[in-house]
């Protein structure tokens, strides 16, 4: 293994001061920090750089400062939009912060609110790869959970792999949300990119959430395509398409097939010829100790808040252009409460049920990588998990990438993590 190409774990210090893990292997640039882990870059070489696909909000802070709702609350609002960057994990709460009981949630749940206590860092000695370990307690002891993250990267593989385990340490059933916030931005995010999802059906929020002053897309309805979604005038619009800043924000739902054994969203990029795509065990490969997500969940932010701090001023131009390929269990991002209540959506389950004194796993890739003569231009049409192997389908074409769909590289570095 040359220099140019080995794997490397170490501790850094990112912008206004955060502690956070940069994870490499040659290829790919994987930087995860230690508040609400927070991943504001995963890159792949591009030429004589790199070039990242996370999104960099323009309005993150940078100051080094602790968030104080004092000081900070009338611009920011509440802590996730002060520290916000990339992809980031989401549990037990998805959507914004409400009481449920007795407990108070955050927006998007303590996972990305909260500072993960770094535990470790290094090259697995067995499988090359580069980790970081780190672990969260809950904050309340009404809900005992214990969340254990590893973060990977493997040589030769332009895949991020997450692991991120939640204990249920009381004696009562936890009834949780989970997800994985991946969102996308400049300079890979760009006007006629293709996006798709492994869904089938697909749904929109309904009436008093946040997207109802915000959207084109028709409330609380449902659909079969994303060519063809409902908006509000009574047309259609291609949701596959993005289409740049037009000044809409919306969010959209559709149900991972339960006969799927990869679930997968996908964003390709036909002008820079690179694809960014999440994948995740489906229902009949997730096994008794995993969890299978529910849902593909796309929020399309182009433009449609203009108010702080999205825009500098309330009523100002909407700064903000990025997409979130966002795979969750969850109904729509309305909150672990409106989940319990509601149950199901389109017939999948939007909730996760950690049994007592027991531990579910959820695991989880992104690739980000080029792609060769215009496979994937159209967009992404299916996604195949095989020994080593990633294989997305274009039209008519197809690409193979290195990549462990079975996830077994992660499955041995949990087993070795829980020995130290």
């Amino acid at each position: 293994m040359t220099e140019a190409t080995k794997t490397t774990a170490r501790r850094v210090k990112e912008e206004g001061g955060r502690d956070a893990t940069l994870l490499e292997n040659g290829t790919t640039r994987i930087l995860i920090g230690d508040k609400g882990g927070m991943v504001p870059e995963l890159s792949v070489r591009k030429e004589n750089g790199f070039l990242n696909a996370h999104w960099h909000p323009v309005f993150r802070s940078n100051s080094g400062e602790v968030f104080d709702r004092a000081r900070h609350g009338d611009f920011w609002k509440v802590e996730l939009l002060y520290e916000l960057a990339g992809n980031f994990p989401c549990v037990p709460n998805f959507g914004g912060g409400h009481r449920d009981g007795t407990i108070d949630h955050l927006p998007h749940g303590w996972s990305a609110n909260l500072a993960w206590k770094h535990g470790a860092a290094g090259v697995d000695e067995k499988t090359g790869a580069a980790w970081a370990l780190s672990a969260m307690e809950s904050p309340e002891a009404t809900l005992p959970l214990f969340f254990r993250k590893i973060d990977a990267v493997v040589p030769g593989e332009n895949v991020h792999y997450s692991s991120l385990a939640v204990e249920n340490r009381g004696n009562a059933a936890a009834e949780i949300n989970i997800g994985w916030h991946n969102t996308i931005g400049s300079p890979f995010l760009q006007a006629g990119c293709r996006l798709s999802a492994c869904a089938e059906r697909w749904a929109t929020p309904p009436l008093g959430g946040e997207f109802d002053d915000t959207g084109r897309l028709a409330i609380d309805a449902e659909f079969e395509s994303l060519e063809r979604a409902p908006t509000r005038d009574g047309k259609t619009c291609d949701l596959s398409f993005v289409p740049g800043p037009i000044g809409f924000t919306d969010f959209a739902t559709g149900p991972v097939p339960p006969s799927v054994a990869t679930g997968w969203s996908a964003v390709s990029n036909p002008a820079l010829g690179l694809v960014y795509a999440c994948f995740f065990p489906g229902p009949p490969t997730a096994g008794d100790d995993g969890i299978a997500l529910s849902f593909n969940d796309l929020w399309m932010q182009y433009g449609g808040r203009r108010f702080r701090p999205w825009a500098a001023w309330d009523g100002g131009t909407d700064r903000v252009f990025c997409l979130g390929t966002e795979n969750a269990t969850g109904a729509f991002a309305n909150g672990l409460a409106f989940s319990k209540g509601r149950r199901s959506v389109l017939g999948s389950p939007t909730i996760v049920t950690i049994p007592p004194r027991s531990t579910r796993t959820l695991r989880y890739g992104t690739l980000f990588a080029p792609y060769s003569d215009g496979s994937l231009d159209g967009g992404v049409l299916g996604i195949d998990g095989g020994k080593g192997l990633l294989v997305l389908k274009g039209a008519g074409k197809e690409e193979r990438f290195s990549a462990d769909p079975s996830f077994a590289a992660l499955r041995s570095l949990e087993g070795r993590s829980q020995e130290k």
